[in-house]
């Protein structure tokens, strides 16, 4: 074909190096609108483009008429003149005067268009028209329902050719258009039948024959009621992702409809399952994907009538589990609302003549770590993968994403005939699945060495953890999980042990310290044994416990005050130095009653070691936010209580008190310090607890001025409480710390400003987020320490993982 072109447009069209766009070419008929002009330069790069032609002059005649082209699963061999039209890179489609044609280009640019961009076969027609006539496109002749006819058959087409149907007479059975995941263990194909490891299932490892799936819906699908669906023909109906149309609605039309109320939470896919759409034949689609690789399961996809129902999922969940399973022997299935949907799944299964399950298969529920915390408490340990053996690092959330490509051709799907808009989904997934194929080695290479770190990580941790615990106590605990996992399938219950089940008063307090040093004073086998003479000796320790955490709350009272207090401030504070100094009087008068000798602490030969309780060896200044760092410089009284030392073992010093013959009275204050040590750090727990439920419901809720003044006033006040038993257990330790045969340091460490900080696992541990988070110390103290005796750890069933230790100690 000649064409007539100046040298400068030529020029022009080689300099850009436009590439060829490919149209439809209409052939041997009235209505010839495109020209494809050939050979611009000389060059090899030469261009191709189209012209726009209102007659039928120079138009290219390679195009023979020919007889319409069958589908591709019909068995006729195809004739010498659709061969040649072939040949020529051309399909023809389903026309009455057979004489429009596509070239291969232009079908493969517009699958890729509508994939890639979402393009309906409009928009991509549109854009056709206004590149072959830029000023007058309206009058291109219109070809947009051939394109669609075009489509439909030329993805049909390659389909077929891919997946081996082209040129054989065997049929395609369910799900053999549809590519699915090369990762997940498929027996006949990825995985030898014949190999030791099916022959031998006792060896083979759990995970190895196992099918993961998750399931999830999506109401963006939506799909309208057909104009005439007597005219609907299905090209590929159930050959790819989507269910056949015949049985699926033969279950459906025997399937009960039971209408369920949220046993959890109320959850929006359980109270809204029977939410019905009068304008809609599907509300959306639901199925089951690989929840490890994230590939749609072939022939599992169903249209949703109404809201998610179980009737709709149950389908698609027997199509995924009877999809190349032979010899897989569990299944883990993650679905948001599991605790509802397989409390009768067995039964509803059973019932149904168009459900099924292998045989021998077992189901194990879950849900995905994201949902699971909008769950009750209890459901975590039921069905959170941290807790399902052999899962690995699944978040059961995948689907989720694979929605959002989907989403992007779904709303020009929602206006085309059933069996179309079936195609199309189709094609959307298969090629979804595709892209996950060709990049999953890559993506497995680098997950693979992240496993390889983690787990060595791991190990270590939980060897560490392993060496404290009480080696009886982890032989215990490792029957009880074993029991625990036998039975979940049956009874999620079971997993029930994994949650904290303490008693309360585990930890002594001091006043339980008190008690019992008290009861077991006079008993032969009781370690600390006081002559008679200084019977009541505990109640008179505790009594300077007291005394001194009183002293120290003072004190951080006179540094709070400001450089120009108020009379009232000064007549308050003065107040609480009358009370204390009270009570050190009486304190001290009883003192040679227990200590043997009398003791003034003005004497320089005073048996107290005197040291100023602001400057002891603890450093108070990681808690103080105090405006005046000078206790004295409102108080010119001789007598300041506050900064009195009173009389204990720990003032007095163990080489002393062996002296004296005070090391009984060591031991009860050893029992007693530690039971102060607990009292302190469980009042610190709760106000942190109490801190984080401020902000969270109440500081970050706060609408207006006032109530946000309010709220942080209240978190000031918990802050101060903070600080103020911080300071006590300080002093506690700092005590401790004079005082011999004990090792509770060990056990009770420093504390530092930032263990103080409030945070969000404490206020809900099982919260969204907390995989990675690690709490202070004392939420967790030693493993061995806790298990001994009657400590807390005794009542915590599983020492599994060590994030399950810190939860036992959260609450």
């Amino acid at each position: 074909m000649a064409v007539s072109m100046s040298h400068s447009f030529a020029q022009t069209v080689a300099e850009f190096n436009i590439k060829d766009i490919h149209s439809i070419a209409s052939v041997n008929g009235p209505d010839h609108f495109f020209k494809k002009l050939h050979s611009l330069n000389s060059t090899d790069d030469s261009s191709d483009f189209f012209q726009w032609s209102d007659t039928d002059d120079n138009i290219d005649d390679d195009y023979l008429e020919e007889p319409f082209i069958q589908p591709v699963r019909d068995s006729d061999l195809l004739s010498a003149e659709t061969y040649s039209s072939f040949k020529q890179a051309c399909f023809r489609h389903i026309s009455p005067d057979q004489k429009t044609a596509f070239t291969f280009a232009v079908l493969d640019d517009f699958m890729l268009d509508n994939l890639e961009c979402g393009t309906s076969a409009m928009n991509y027609y549109s854009k056709i028209r206004r590149l072959t006539s830029s000023i007058f496109p309206l009058m291109v002749t219109d070809r947009y329902r051939e394109l669609m006819r075009a489509a439909r058959q030329w993805r049909q087409c390659k389909l077929y050719k891919w997946h081996g149907f082209a040129h054989k007479d065997d049929q395609p059975k369910d799900g053999d258009l549809a590519l699915f995941c090369l990762a997940c263990p498929q027996p006949g194909i990825n995985l030898d039948l014949s190999t030791s490891t099916v022959a031998q299932p006792d060896d083979t490892p759990s995970w190895l024959m196992t099918r993961y799936l998750v399931m999830d819906g999506n109401f963006k699908a939506e799909h309208m009621h057909p104009v005439n669906p007597s005219d609907e023909v299905s090209l590929m109906d159930g050959l790819g992702f989507m269910v056949s149309d015949e049985r699926y609605k033969s279950h459906l039309a025997i399937a009960q409809d039971n209408v369920q109320r949220s046993d959890c939470n109320n959850h929006r896919a359980v109270n809204q399952a029977n939410a019905s759409q009068q304008r809609l034949e599907a509300t959306g689609i639901g199925g089951c994907a690989c929840a490890q690789h994230g590939c749609f399961v072939p022939h599992s996809m169903v249209d949703f009538q109404k809201g998610e129902r179980q009737m709709n999922m149950d389908y698609a969940l027997s199509q995924a589990l009877n999809y190349k399973t032979d010899r897989i022997s569990r299944a883990i299935t993650f679905y948001d609302i599991n605790f509802q949907y397989n409390k009768y799944l067995k039964d509803r299964i059973a019932s149904s003549m168009y459900l099924s399950i292998p045989i021998g298969m077992d189901i194990i529920p879950g849900i995905g770590l994201w949902h699971v915390h909008g769950h009750q408490d209890n459901c975590f340990v039921r069905y959170a993968s941290n807790f399902i053996h052999g899962t690995g690092r699944i978040d059961g959330e995948i689907m989720e994403t694979l929605w959002a490509p989907l989403n992007i051709i779904s709303p020009s799907a929602r206006g085309m005939g059933t069996p179309h808009r079936k195609e199309v989904l189709d094609y959307q997934m298969n090629d979804c699945n595709f892209m996950k194929m060709i990049c999953i080695t890559k993506f497995l290479s680098r997950k693979f060495k992240e496993a390889i770190k983690g787990a060595s990580e791991s190990k270590l941790a939980f060897d560490n953890l392993n060496e404290t615990a009480n080696p009886d106590m982890v032989v215990l605990w490792k029957a009880e999980e074993a029991l625990a996992h036998a039975n979940r399938a049956e009874d999620p219950t079971a997993m029930d042990i994994y949650e904290v089940r303490l008693e309360r008063g585990k930890s002594p307090t001091k006043k339980q310290q008190e008690l019992h040093l008290l009861q077991a004073q006079n008993r032969p086998e009781h370690p600390v044994i006081n002559p008679p003479g200084r019977q009541g000796a505990a109640t008179w320790l505790a009594t300077g416990l007291t005394i001194e955490e009183s002293q120290i709350s003072l004190c951080k009272d006179v540094r709070s005050l400001r450089m120009h207090p108020m009379d009232m401030q000064l007549l308050r504070v003065a107040r609480c130095q009358d009370k204390l100094h009270t009570q050190i009087t009486s304190f001290l008068e009883m003192s040679p009653t227990y200590l043997g000798v009398g003791v003034n602490v003005n004497d320089p030969d005073c048996p107290v070691t005197v040291c100023n309780s602001l400057d002891d060896c603890e450093d108070y200044s990681d808690f103080d936010e105090d405006q005046n760092p000078d206790p004295d410089v409102h108080n010119a009284s001789i007598f300041q209580p506050e900064l009195t030392v009173i009389p204990l073992p720990s003032n007095i010093g163990a080489v002393r008190c062996r002296e004296l013959g005070l090391t009984n009275l060591i031991k009860e204050e050893i029992a007693l310090r530690e039971g102060q040590a607990n009292d302190t750090l469980h009042a610190i727990r709760v106000h942190l607890g109490d801190k984080a439920v401020l902000f969270r419901n109440t500081v970050r809720s706060a609408k207006s001025q006032a109530s946000s003044t309010r709220a942080w006033t209240r978190v000031r006040s918990v802050e101060t409480a903070v600080n103020l038993h911080a300071r006590i257990y300080s002093k506690c330790r700092s005590q401790l710390a004079k005082l011999p045969y004990h090792d509770l340091l060990k056990k009770y460490l420093p504390l530092k400003k930032e263990d103080l900080k409030a945070s969000s696992a404490v206020a809900d541990p099982n919260a969204r987020g907390q995989r990675d988070t690690t709490l202070s110390w004392f939420w967790s103290l030693d493993v061995q320490g806790d298990t001994s005796g009657n400590d807390w750890m005794t009542e915590c069933v599983s020492s599994v993982s060590d994030y399950e230790v810190i939860r036992s100690h959260m609450f």
